[in-house]
């Protein structure tokens, strides 16, 4: 079964690809480490403490516009550098920072009266810039090297807490004990648990659509009512919600085992899990809200909630981030990542 709406790491490896120059810690990453070259620069070629002061006015005067200048370009022309091969992309990003820099080199020496004059300074700078674009392209591949090995493991053990016994045999007593009495709920039942299993196997895709995820974590639900019963009452919320928007695999259910198994299922009367998907601007926001008994073990909700905090820092940065609240008889969690959608093939 084919699931629409994936973005699948097989098209291109993470380590293939160019950095997100949209994204907020890309772009925080970059100003830090050219403004710290450009500062080492200074000290090493600095005579004094009052030369130092010179010289770091004299490197912003040009090279804070011109880095503004590339990353306002990078931006812009972000869409097009991701269609590109590696190779392609990579050249791309070098030549685009190159002319950005000739672009504020040139006209700036009309402007700034102590600039250098003459073509060799001119190029000199050009070719610096392009320099320091591959030094960057080379971190950011290198990074991303690094962290590949922890995003497989994260995922891994996403799906390995997906697919725990204790559900596995819970759902198929469930389904045997209306096998006979419904026979169409049970075959429904059964249906729902292939595609949920279907889906945790289904784990080489960074992000998937989240009208995708709210039909899984409804299958999931279904199961889960058919073993509780009335205890298990759902509310969701989801009016102000893009069905286009794209998430990673795997973020909402996990929060609804949580719910189920550390919330309801100690509860003798039941409870309801209150669920609220909705967009904010730039963000798309996951709530999930669950009654649960004060002393109840939260281990668990603790080892999901740290695989979901790994997924999100390695995938979104700092433009992700989660909390958690937690009273005396209920729990709460809040997702917060950036909104993005799939964009036209």
């Amino acid at each position: 079964m084919a699931y629409p709406n994936m973005q699948s790491i097989n098209q291109n490896t993470p380590s293939d690809t160019l950095p997100n120059f949209r994204n907020l810690g890309v772009i925080l990453k970059i100003l830090l480490l050219v403004n710290g070259l450009g500062l080492l620069v200074v000290f090493a070629q600095a005579s004094s403490w009052a030369d130092i002061t010179q010289r770091i006015v004299d490197f912003s005067a040009l090279w804070q516009p011109a880095l503004l200048l590339n990353l306002l370009l990078l931006y812009i022309f972000k869409p097009a550098l991701a269609r590109l091969a590696y190779p392609l992309g990579a050249t791309a990003v070098i030549v685009l920072t190159m002319l950005g820099t000739l672009f504020i080199y040139y006209f700036g020496a009309a402007i700034y009266p102590d600039i250098e004059p003459g073509y060799f300074y001119l190029w000199r700078n050009t070719l610096i810039g392009g320099a320091l674009a591959a030094m960057l392209l080379s971190y950011f591949k290198l990074r991303t090297q690094v962290l590949t090995p922890s995003l497989h493991a994260a995922r891994l053990q996403a799906l390995q807490a997906r697919i725990r016994p204790h559900f596995l045999f819970n759902t198929i007593n469930a389904v045997l004990g209306i096998v006979r009495a419904d026979p169409k709920r049970a075959e429904t039942a059964l249906e729902d648990m292939a595609d949920l299993f279907r889906m945790a196997m289904a784990h080489n895709s960074d992000l998937v659509a989240i009208s995708h995820e709210i039909t899984l974590a409804q299958q999931y639900l279904a199961l889960e009512k058919l073993r509780l019963g009335d205890r298990l009452q759902i509310e969701w919320l989801t009016q102000d919600l893009p069905g286009d928007a794209l998430i990673p695999p795997l973020m909402l259910q996990p929060l609804l085992e949580n719910a189920v198994y550390h919330g309801i299922e100690p509860l003798t009367q039941g409870g309801t899990i209150n669920i609220k998907l909705y967009r904010e601007g730039k963000e798309i926001h996951l709530e999930v809200r669950n009654p649960r008994l004060e002393q109840a073990n939260r281990r668990g909700n603790e080892i999901a909630l740290t695989n979901i905090r790994e997924r999100l820092a390695l995938q979104f940065d700092v433009e992700a981030h989660y909390s958690v609240e937690s009273g005396k008889n209920f729990y709460n969690v809040h997702i917060m990542l950036p909104y993005s959608k799939e964009e036209p093939r």
